[in-house]
């Protein structure tokens, strides 16, 4: 479901303020954080209020609490909770609910940047609704689309908005009511565990084309699946624990999604055989992944290539 509810009103009387709190989190991210961070605090705030930034640095040992401790002189709502080992994300946003200031929450890992001035605002407005419980932004990926593994970037996140447009997809960028939700850290999935918990409590998701948020998606086969295998084990990890199907395991959805996504894309046959073929490797690592571990993992591997966002180092 799509639903746009402006801050203000066609007479120009504004609507209720919401007040949010902004979880970027961290690990091993100084190349990134300092971009990640002036990108919130450049948004337009008309009809909300950032009442605080927090960065939850998971274990980082690269120097980027204290690009975070000196951008916290020049932001006063800025405020770093380190944690002295790797825990996994859900830790991380667990630590983020018991410590943030606002009752509206945003999500964002701290090798993303909000595209535009107007981001923030696209995925809050939903929240005047108060039917509303979460809303997922648009990842967009920054990868070079004329390039092989660039091609299935783009592929992929284009398959993902498609998808969305029909049934509301949760990542990457998440803003969602806190009604005391707290996420297990066994496992992984957040924003899919908290999509879920919020739709039990009878909340509708939403999806916020325009709330784009830039991203880099693997740049070689290997980090591919590396990346996709994870996702795959928590989507399955979703189903086998809590009877939950995610979208992307609606397959319906996803053949609906196919044509436009094309469309988006382009037709490229050699290309497109490679990324299904890519998804299909991953999709067997994942099952023996399962098979052999029998259980989700909280913390992953990093995935190198996806960190470089703006693509400096090109």
């Amino acid at each position: 479901m799509i639903i746009t509810v402006p801050f203000i009103t066609d007479n120009g009387v504004a609507q209720r303020m919401l007040s949010v709190s902004v979880c970027i989190c961290a690990y091993n991210e100084a190349d990134n954080i300092e971009q990640t961070i002036r990108s919130v605090y450049s948004q337009r705030t008309d009809g909300f209020e950032i009442a605080d930034v927090i960065v939850v640095s998971s274990g980082s040992t690269d120097g980027t609490d204290n690009i975070v401790r000196d951008l916290m002189q020049t932001f006063q709502s800025l405020r770093l909770i380190r944690q002295e080992t790797r825990m996994g994300k859900n830790s991380a946003v667990n630590e983020f609910l018991d410590g943030k200031r606002a009752p509206i929450s945003v999500l964002l890992n701290a090798d993303n940047i909000l595209r535009d001035e107007t981001t923030l605002a696209s995925l809050i407005s939903p929240l005047c609704d108060e039917r509303v419980g979460i809303v997922g932004g648009h990842p967009v990926p920054t990868n070079d689309p004329k390039t092989l593994m660039g091609f299935v970037a783009h592929l992929m996140w284009a398959k993902h908005h498609r998808s969305s447009m029909m049934r509301p997809q949760i990542g990457e960028l998440v803003a969602f009511r806190d009604v005391d939700i707290r996420l297990p850290t066994d496992m992984q999935s957040d924003e899919a565990i908290m999509k879920m918990e919020l739709e039990k409590r009878g909340y509708i998701s939403v999806y916020a084309p325009d709330a784009v948020i830039l991203n880099r998606g693997p740049e070689t086969a290997s980090d591919f699946i590396k990346q996709r295998t994870r996702v795959i084990v928590g989507e399955e990890f979703m189903r086998k624990k809590y009877g939950y199907y995610v979208p992307a395991q609606d397959t319906r959805l996803i053949m609906s999604a196919n044509l436009s996504t094309i469309k988006d894309v382009g037709a490229h046959p050699f290309k497109i055989s490679f990324a299904v073929m890519l998804n299909l490797v991953s999709k067997y690592r994942a099952r023996a992944h399962i098979r052999t571990e029998g259980t989700d993992m909280s913390v992953w591997k990093r995935v190198e290539s996806t960190k470089d966002v703006r693509g400096r180092s090109k």
